[in-house]
């Protein structure tokens, strides 16, 4: 026999016969032909017309992570004692200068840092702060040092 394409033919076992639905008990799909029992996937154009609707139920379907990482900056915490060990007797004391003493940890220039000065600790030198946030205990201690506190927190280095 000549091997032509018209006397190609699949091999034995390769093609899968169309599985018929709805043909009888001795088909072999059962009384429900392989739709299982009620609902609205066993009626007919019920597998058409599930849709989902709104955000909450697409929310359901996303997993629980742990964790939560949030979009706003956290200020770096610096205690008034760190101040006074720091730092000499009318300095300026601000993010710029809290980095270059290794205060901060800070790996890039000009990445936005927020600083916020706490009250713990005791301060007797007099020190010039500039845009750094601050408690209230920490601006009364360099209040009652006789320091002074100038201008609002910057965002930049």
């Amino acid at each position: 026999m000549e091997l032509t394409l018209h006397t190609l033919r699949a091999t034995s076992g390769s093609r899968k016969p169309r599985k018929r639905i709805g043909r009888g008990l001795g088909s072999g799909h059962g009384a429900f032909s392989t739709r299982g029992i009620k609902g609205q996937r066993a009626r007919s154009g019920g597998s058409h017309g599930l849709l989902r609707k709104g955000l909450q139920p697409i929310l359901r379907q996303i997993p629980k992570l742990r964790g939560f990482k949030s979009i706003h900056i956290k200020p770096f915490a610096v205690n008034v004692d760190v101040l006074e060990k720091r730092f000499s007797d009318g300095e300026v004391v601000n993010p710029k200068t809290l980095n270059q003493r290794g205060i901060l940890t800070v790996s890039k220039k000009g990445a936005n840092v927020r600083v916020k000065i706490l009250g713990n600790g005791t301060l007797t030198k007099k020190l010039t702060i500039e845009g750094c946030e601050l408690s209230r205990t920490a601006s009364e201690r360099i209040t009652k040092a006789g320091g002074t506190i100038r201008g609002a927190p910057q965002k930049a280095l």
